[in-house]
């Protein structure tokens, strides 16, 4: 059994709930979405092909308990559900993170699904499949993306017409949204929102690898 990588590494997490955890990353490759701010164009190409013990030897010699499975669009390769079943099995805490296109109701109940969905800014809104937030599980996260107040605005009609009160990211695109002008809206909103920052975009450069 064999998935494409793009890349697999150790640093700590820098979005979600679990922002400076220390993990392993899987980053798989090729994405069905094209996201106006993708900061990942480079998972769109094919990667390498892995087998399946080799990902999991190199899992097992960084030695950390909380593994990340990224991409591109991680879904979109069959032998995924495979290798989180397995990380699971073997008692790593798993992370998918995944665009929000397709369905998650494969997905080992096990794992922390971090479930984005699309606003209008990212050019995709219309690629969400809403499903996906009736298979939320209580550890799940729901994760928007803004580039503006419109999608601000769209995302907290979202999270009020699906009851989408636990665990709910909102992040900015770096660069183009002002975290504190999210912030001001965040609190005159008065919903339970999470403030999500790209911790990793602070401490390397927005444009480094594999960290």
């Amino acid at each position: 059994m064999f998935l494409r990588l793009i890349e697999l590494f150790e640093s700590v997490q820098g979005e979600t709930s679990l922002a400076g955890l220390p993990t392993t990353f899987i980053r798989l490759a090729a994405c069905n979405l094209r996201c106006t701010w993708c900061d990942t164009t480079y998972s769109f190409k094919k990667g390498e092909l892995f087998p399946l013990e080799d990902i999991l030897l190199k899992t097992k010699n960084y030695g950390h308990s909380h593994v990340c499975i990224t991409g591109g669009e991680p879904l979109l390769q069959k032998p995924v559900y495979s290798l989180m079943t397995t990380l699971n099995d073997l008692g790593y805490k798993v992370n998918l993170e995944t665009g929000g296109s397709l369905s998650t109701a494969e997905v080992d109940p096990r794992v922390t699904v971090i479930l984005d969905i699309k606003c209008p800014g990212s050019g995709m809104a219309d690629k969400n499949y809403f499903a996906n937030l009736a298979l939320l599980k209580p550890q799940d996260e729901v994760k928007f993306v803004l580039l503006d107040r419109q999608d601000f605005d769209y995302a907290l009609e979202i999270c009020k017409s699906y009851n989408l009160t636990n665990n709910v990211l909102f992040s900015p695109v770096f660069g183009k949204l002002d975290p504190q002008q999210l912030v001001q809206w965040i609190l005159e909103a008065k919903y339970p929102i999470r403030l999500n920052m790209q911790v990793h975009k602070f401490i390397w450069t927005p444009e480094t690898r594999g960290v």
